[in-house]
């Protein structure tokens, strides 16, 4: 990314009191309310305090709304979902440097991305996800490599429970064949919170790897009724190649110096928010996620809200973790504490790694929407 000119301002639609705030539009029905962020790839939970209405569609107790499940679809503890939402999974254009196909999903066919949109649950959910699959059956031939493997796309999710029909794999015929739908079921069972990941686990061969390293993932966040919701949520996914979110060096970070818009590749807060990030593993290699200027403490959400001075203590204060294939870890920090506005690295601190270019900012803002120049140097 170019250095931002000096008082750049982020997009006036995304301040307000100084502070990022979701946006809310109309969803398909009277009933249906879409919440999104303004990266438009958060769907959030219900009943998150702080949070904004869900994406999707309420169902009430006698299902109305969904095909009805059929016996052995919903995992035990569901007794019917609470919500629908519809993920669609779409070929995107190729990759500006390797070439190399491009996959996503979005809410929309026209919002799909790589990484896709970030699901939140509660626990005690139940979630229905219809997925429907918009990608040509000549790409899903060209990347398969297994000539015994069937075409299609599929969502296998981490973390929270479903039965063998929801599994996203082949083995299970749990997959969505070219111009298809299916409709998959996830319980946040009491003790599933944490930060999670979804994925193909069909495109390719039996594991869905050429799905995933084509874009086929994204975060999936289980939290608790009384969890703190943040004001800004990201996926960093760090997978082989020395990439970040399947992007390396320059094409890391596109940040508009002008009007820095959030998203996959533009990392962006006000100084003081409360900043949430999922991070996760792809691929074969290992990693460290690190981010200059913040730490956070080890625990499950990345804070600690208690009084409890030996609680306090007893838990660890780090600004590097660990990182491993298939891996996925929450990571919470309040922007710009005690060290302001700027841009800040957040990098893979494997010097080889980092080196190579593994490396985007986060960019801190001051309470204007504004920052400072800086020198751009990943």
């Amino acid at each position: 990314m170019r250095a931002m000119a000096a008082g750049a301002v982020l997009a006036t639609s995304l301040v307000v009191a100084g502070a990022l705030r979701s946006t809310v539009e109309p969803g398909p029905s009277a009933e249906a309310v879409v919440a999104r962020g303004a990266d438009g790839r958060v769907a959030a939970a219900p009943g998150t305090p702080g949070a904004p209405p869900a994406v999707g569609i309420p169902v009430n107790g006698s299902g109305a709304g969904l095909a009805t499940a059929a016996p052995g679809e919903l995992p035990e503890g569901c007794a019917a979902p609470d919500r629908r939402i519809d993920l669609y999974a779409e070929e995107l254009p190729p990759d500006p440097r390797t070439g190399q196909v491009r996959l996503g999903y979005g809410l929309t066919p026209e919002t799909a991305d790589y990484p896709g949109p970030t699901l939140e649950m509660i626990e005690g959910e139940c979630l229905a996800l219809t997925l429907y699959d918009e990608v040509p059956s000549e790409t899903l031939e060209a990347l398969r490599t297994d000539p015994d493997q069937p075409l299609g796309v599929s969502v296998h999710a981490h973390g929270v429970k479903y039965t063998p029909s929801s599994d996203g794999t082949a083995h299970n015929d749990s997959y969505v064949a070219p111009g298809e739908s299916r409709t998959y079921y996830w319980y946040a069972k009491p003790g599933t919170a944490g930060y999670w990941w979804y994925h193909d686990h069909v495109v390719g061969g039996p594991h869905g790897t050429t799905g995933i390293g084509s874009g086929l993932l994204g975060g999936l966040i289980v939290r608790r009724p009384d969890d703190v919701r943040p004001d800004r949520t990201y996926v960093t996914a760090f997978g082989d190649g020395q990439t970040i979110n399947l992007r390396h060096g320059p094409n890391v970070d596109t940040c508009d110096p002008q009007d820095p818009r959030p998203s996959n590749t533009c990392l962006v807060a006000v100084v003081g928010e409360t900043v949430e990030f999922v991070v996760i593993g792809i691929g074969n290699d290992t990693h460290t996620f690190h981010i200059h200027g913040h730490s956070w403490a080890d625990t499950r959400t990345g804070r600690v809200d208690s009084t409890d001075r030996a609680l306090v203590d007893s838990v660890r204060v780090i600004d590097n973790k660990t990182l491993g294939p298939g891996d996925s870890f929450g990571v919470t920090i309040t922007a710009g504490d005690s060290v302001g506005p700027g841009h800040w690295m957040l990098h893979c601190h494997m010097q080889f790694h980092t080196d190579a270019g593994m490396s985007t900012m986060l960019h801190v803002l001051d309470k204007n929407g504004r920052i400072p120049a800086h020198a751009d140097h990943h």
